[in-house]
């Protein structure tokens, strides 16, 4: 596997609460000279980044993140912005504590909803998987799936947890054939993105892929 093939399904991601401006064009620059698949990074900036590379890059930002109990109503209006704002793909936090309550119907609906404003841009749903247990990963399997997002997600980065191999083989048994999968958060060598892919993830968030690859771009790792 080259270090390109890599780089193409790796969203380059900044979401630190301290992000500024330049930190944000120096992703955005990275993301286009490495070719990654999308920069994430914070609502603030999708306008910015939007109009500055325009369609030198894919934009993906988060909506109700990274707790996920926000409203419906008000992840709606966020994503919906973000759409406005230029964003090609939103990440959005699933509703925990409703999965957790066993309000499987609240979880799909909300995705749904938030599905029908990104339109045919890119919807993934964050699970935040290391709250959950097995039943409940499956039980969000099902959700995202029955409310038609694009990706199915591991985790936010910002959890008592990240992404692990385990969870991914367990979503891909569980979700819909339609559904992707990106696993994030903790991922931190070449040998786990390669092993992430192996396992079927489509994409993975990860903020040290870019510095791992750029200098092996066209290289076996």
């Amino acid at each position: 596997m080259k270090a390109s093939d890599i780089l193409a399904k790796i969203d380059h991601t900044l979401l630190s609460a301290t992000a500024t401006t330049q930190q944000i064009d120096t992703l955005c620059q990275e993301a286009i000279d490495c070719k990654t698949a999308a920069v994430c990074i914070p609502a603030c900036y999708v306008s910015h980044a939007a109009e500055k590379y325009g369609s030198k890059l894919k934009i993906a930002t988060v909506i109700g993140f990274p707790l996920g109990y926000d409203t419906t109503i008000s992840k709606v209006i966020s994503a919906r912005q973000a759409i406005s704002d230029g964003a090609d793909e939103v990440d959005m936090v699933l509703n925990i504590s409703a999965l957790k309550n066993g309000n499987d119907e609240y979880v799909t609906q909300e995705i749904a909803a938030i599905k029908s404003v990104v339109g045919d841009k890119i919807l993934k749903v964050i699970i935040e998987a290391c709250y959950l247990t097995e039943a409940e990963k499956i039980t969000a399997c099902k959700c995202v799936t029955d409310g038609g997002a694009d990706y199915i997600k591991t985790s936010t980065g910002f959890g008592s947890g990240g992404a692990t191999h385990e969870d991914v083989k367990l979503m891909a048994a569980n979700i819909g054939p339609n559904v992707k999968i990106k696993a994030a958060g903790g991922i931190s060598t070449i040998e786990d993105m390669k092993q992430y892919i192996e396992e079927g993830c489509s994409r993975i968030g990860a903020s040290r892929a870019v510095k791992l690859l750029k200098d092996k771009m066209n290289e076996d790792v």
